[in-house]
């Protein structure tokens, strides 16, 4: 598939797609004619969804379905391929966290962040490259997280996953290299979205979810196997996994100090205004 080409007539599926970046995706990419599969947990919004889809040119099978649930997911990948008969790429946009301090947090709930941000993608990317190498080639997309590279305060359980997807993904890259399967990673900084407001945590240099999906789109188009945005936070981030590792826990451990502080006094005047 050549990367510059329009998704006219190709099918693309898009995980967690029944709001923000997903769903902007699955727009824009009906205006491009392409055949839809969007799926989510929640029917409604990916109904709604699909109508507005097909309005702007695209086809669209909407398929409600829970990510942690590995039947569920591969039932997804098989209406697709029955459906459209293949499937040329793979949007894996699911997970997501709010401010997470370990200090409050026992084993099964560090755990159950590893299930809705490792094991959700996981329960996809395995289907669609099975498929994918019976039809000997396609395009899979994830998208990540800065927090993927390095441990975050008050995202640790988030940061763990998405670590461990990145070395899974990258591992991917050589063992089905012969099957003509491509892999871009997406490691986006904070945007915007309705499950981020209100959610504790800062969010310099933060992007539009409009913004970050057509960024997306074309670090896919261009084949980029990693993309990191944007500049400011991508540049730190990095930084942080090549500085020696003192400086960098000293750094981050101000950084969470102040907010977690900050994060306390949320919850505080929350619990007054709620009393």
């Amino acid at each position: 598939m050549t990367h510059s080409q329009s998704y006219q007539n190709k099918t693309v599926l898009i995980a967690g797609a029944s709001s923000g970046i997903g769903r902007v995706m699955a727009l824009k990419l009906a205006e491009e004619g392409a055949n839809l599969i969007v799926t989510a947990r929640r029917r409604e919004k990916l109904e709604t969804l699909a109508e507005e889809v097909e309005r702007r040119g695209g086809q669209c099978l909407a398929l409600a379905a829970d990510a942690e649930d590995t039947d569920a997911a591969a039932q997804v990948v098989a209406r697709a391929v029955e459906t459209f008969g293949r499937i040329d790429l793979a949007v894996l946009n699911v997970g997501g966290a709010p401010a997470l301090d370990m200090r409050e947090m026992n084993a099964r709930e560090v755990t159950a962040y590893m299930r809705s941000n490792y094991d959700t993608v996981v329960n996809y990317l395995f289907p669609v490259i099975g498929q994918m190498v019976a039809q000997k080639g396609g395009v899979i997309a994830h998208t990540n997280s800065l927090a993927g590279l390095l441990g975050v305060p008050l995202q640790g359980p988030y940061s763990a996953a998405k670590g461990a997807l990145r070395l899974l993904v990258d591992t991917c890259r050589v063992e089905f290299a012969d099957d003509g399967i491509e892999f871009v990673s997406i490691y986006p900084g904070f945007i915007a979205t309705d499950a981020t407001v209100g959610d504790g945590m800062p969010a310099p240099f933060e992007l539009s979810e409009e913004e970050a999906a057509a960024r997306i789109l074309r670090a896919i188009r261009a084949g980029r196997w990693d993309y990191s945005f944007p500049f400011p936070t991508s540049f730190l981030a990095k930084l942080g996994t090549v500085l020696p590792k003192r400086l960098v826990v000293a750094i981050l451990g101000k950084d969470f100090r102040e907010q977690r502080a900050k994060l306390m006094s949320m919850r505080n005047a929350g619990t007054a205004h709620g009393n």
